[in-house]
């Protein structure tokens, strides 16, 4: 399952996410979690020190040679310069699983407090005023187009705060979204802003509360998202402790919070995976930028690029994995 951890600024979703990440790896589940977050806290939360987290290689430092990789032989890509974040996998395409040897995984997938993490990176010196953040977020794109997961594999990863996933099509690369909301109006608003704009794709979405301190938090918000409200993180001395630097083992979280883990995963599993959905988004966001600014971009047709037979699913057949150029 590919799980998206969304909500307002500061509402404890990259936590939540990393809570959820390592719960999952701790049951021995194969599992990759992307820090895709304009602010780049996921590695830390994970355990990882600062030093450690600016460290990372992003998945954008490869992004030629993944383009490269995961064209493979598909005919209807002329060469990598003439991918983009949108470009869907076709027949000759080289697909990536959750958990396998392959050399974008090489490159930049590392081990955080036993967790594999992908980072997209922060802003460097040279991006700041000519780059925009989606620019980084592309890779992450390509990379989740081009991923089969199949039963008991897990992809987490923290979003970008509010609603600016709908930049792209990146939301719509999910099984479930976890939207992370405080009991704030401000928090609510972010909700109702990100429900909307998800309802016409059919997004599997629901509200995990976190901060609660008594029964009328909990009142509060099942006033304002309804039945959309799946659990609730109380407030939490573990958490108060990780946030402050000392990660400590999950074992020490409180019973009531390491029961939600146990609730979003059981929400993931009953979750139903589309992959018909999945691939029909990516034709359709794709066309979109194509015609929006990457035929101008690549001077070709990209819509040529999109393959009607394949369907993406763990009955697609992946090719051998060369070494990354």
């Amino acid at each position: 399952m590919k799980i998206a951890f969304v909500g307002k600024g500061g509402s404890g979703k990259t936590t939540l996410a990393a809570l959820l990440a390592r719960h999952l790896t701790d049951g021995g589940h194969p599992v990759l979690a992307i820090d895709a977050d304009i602010n780049q806290h996921l590695a830390v939360a994970l355990g990882g020190t600062p030093e450690c987290a600016a460290r990372l290689t992003p998945l954008g430092e490869f992004l030629p040679q993944m383009k490269e990789y995961l064209r493979g032989e598909n005919p209807r890509i002329a060469s990598a310069a003439e991918m983009v974040k949108t470009t869907p996998p076709g027949a000759g395409s080289r697909l990536l699983r959750v958990d396998e040897e392959n050399p974008i995984y090489t490159a930049s997938v590392h081990r955080i407090g036993g967790v594999r993490l992908a980072v997209t990176g922060a802003f460097t010196e040279d991006d700041l005023g000519v780059a925009c953040y989606h620019s980084k977020v592309g890779a992450v794109e390509l990379l989740l187009n081009h991923l089969v997961d199949g039963p008991g594999e897990y992809v987490v990863v923290d979003m970008t705060a509010g609603a600016d996933s709908f930049a792209s099509g990146l939301f719509t690369r999910f099984d479930r979204t976890f939207l992370v909301c405080e009991p704030t109006l401000r928090s609510v608003g972010v909700y109702r802003q990100y429900a909307g704009y998800a309802s016409d794709y059919g997004v599997a979405l629901s509200v995990v509360g976190n901060k609660i301190e008594d029964s009328s938090d909990v009142a509060f918000l099942r006033e304002h998202v309804g039945a959309d409200l799946l659990t609730w993180v109380s407030r939490s001395p573990y958490i108060r402790r990780a946030e402050r630097g000392t990660v400590g083992p999950l074992d020490d979280l409180e019973a009531t919070n390491r029961a939600v883990l146990h609730q979003l995963t059981d929400a993931v599993d009953a979750t139903v995976q589309d992959w018909p959905a999945f691939t029909r988004h990516a034709h359709d966001f794709h066309r979109r930028n194509a015609a929006a600014w990457a035929n101008e971009r690549t001077g070709t047709d990209l819509t040529a690029q999109i393959d009607p037979d394949f369907l993406m699913g763990p009955a697609t057949v992946r090719p051998s994995t060369p070494a990354l150029g």
